[in-house]
């Protein structure tokens, strides 16, 4: 059966013996949030989009992820998205990988489908685009990422993973449909429990086979970084702190079990099968990779609880740092790195190895202050105009 053997396909260990760094080299914005329109070329290495607050900084850093991830990492809707007083906005990326430049094109209208092309054919399912471009994008809200709830986490593991593996995005838009019907038949128990009985097995096998797969690739993929982090604590603290990055799955197993997909997608399949008085009790579905969390340590206590601010956001940069050195370990392409106003919120030692690691890196930064990392392009944002400034 489809990844029986091997929860994970591709290039996961030792990192290809050479990498290519991905590269955005234009973006075209109508309508977009503020901005009436812009065309600006990116340069290789560092990019400084610097001007005052609410000047239109973050809407273009905005743009540019979501041509790469088919959604917003700030609106809820696309509407949200378009200037006001507008019907339409368009943004178009044009980037380059290892192969050649390509492009990606998004349409929204109010109250119309979105259309996604890429190089200029239309695309039908988001999914089909997503990971072609790939980005990693950081921003003030990362910083939050040990602290704050287990849906961070889990959003942190879909958005590195849906763009290294199309499989793992498709399960999981599968997965969340699955949930969405499965939920419903429990909160209609009360009213037509016979539907409930003649469906409720057809559903909950079909959520433990899709969970299964997920949970196979969020081990695998946490496995990757947890080496990635402890190599980056060891650069911060000279092996002073160790870290642990473990997935943390629903069915109960060890992390490690969650490699044989037989045996996890059978344990799902227990859950879901036997237990319906505790999910009619709490009027929802308890189990599945949408109650996952990742357990993360730091010097063998939970980081959550005992680690002070500094080393939580020491283990934050280390986890984005973490997400672009698994892709290039998987890809061999170095993604783009997408910095919305880190700088500020570092302390002197952790903007030093920052700016360390995103060296020979293409790098799209935002910033109130024009030298927020040495070299590089400069660009001036006033009130939606972008404009290139000389040094």
């Amino acid at each position: 059966g489809l990844l029986r053997k091997k929860p994970l396909s591709g290039a996961w260990g030792s990192a290809p013996r050479s990498s290519t760094t991905m590269r955005c080299n234009h973006i075209s914005v109508t309508n977009f949030r503020n901005i009436a329109e812009a065309s600006v070329t990116f340069a290789d290495g560092v990019n400084v989009l610097w001007g005052e607050n609410a000047q239109g900084k973050t809407n273009l850093l905005e743009a540019i992820a979501y041509a790469a991830l088919g959604r917003s990492f700030r609106a809820t809707r696309d509407e949200e998205m378009i200037r006001f007083g507008e019907d339409v906005a368009e943004v178009s990326v044009d980037f380059t990988d290892s192969v050649r430049e390509q492009n990606i094109t998004v349409r929204l209208g109010r109250g119309k489908r979105r259309r996604i092309e890429q190089n200029r054919v239309k695309v039908a399912r988001v999914s089909d685009v997503v990971g072609q471009f790939r980005t990693v994008l950081f921003c003030p809200e990362h910083l939050s990422l040990i602290k704050d709830g287990p849906a961070e986490r889990r959003n942190f593991l879909d958005v590195a993973l849906s763009q290294l593996y199309p499989l793992y995005l498709r399960s999981l838009q599968r997965y969340n449909q699955v949930l969405k019907e499965r939920n419903q038949l429990i909160r209609n128990y009360g009213d037509d429990p016979r539907t409930f009985r003649e469906t409720v097995e057809f559903w909950s096998v079909q959520l433990a086979h899709e969970a299964a797969v997920i949970a196979g690739y969020r081990q695998r993929y946490l496995t990757e970084v947890d080496r990635c982090v402890k190599d980056c604590f060891r650069e911060m603290t000279g092996g002073g702190e160790e870290p642990q990055v473990e997935y943390d799955g629903s069915s109960g197993q060890a992390a490690e079990e969650y490699a044989d997909l037989a045996a996890t997608e059978e344990k799902y399949r227990e859950l879901l099968l036997t237990r319906h008085e505790r999910e009619l009790g709490a009027g929802t579905t308890l189990w599945g990779i949408h109650k996952d969390d990742v357990t993360i340590r730091l010097n063998g206590r939970e980081a959550r609880q005992f680690a002070s601010q500094g080393q939580q956001r020491s283990l934050a940069l280390a986890l984005k740092l973490s997400e672009g050195e698994v892709c290039r370990q998987v890809c061999g392409e170095v993604p783009v790195f997408l910095l919305d106003d880190v700088f500020s919120e570092l302390d002197r030692s952790r903007r030093s190895y920052l700016r360390e690691k995103i060296s020979g890196r293409q790098v799209i930064i935002t910033s109130c202050e024009p030298d927020a990392a040495a070299g590089g392009r400069r660009i001036r944002v006033e009130n939606g105009v972008f404009r290139e400034v000389d040094e």
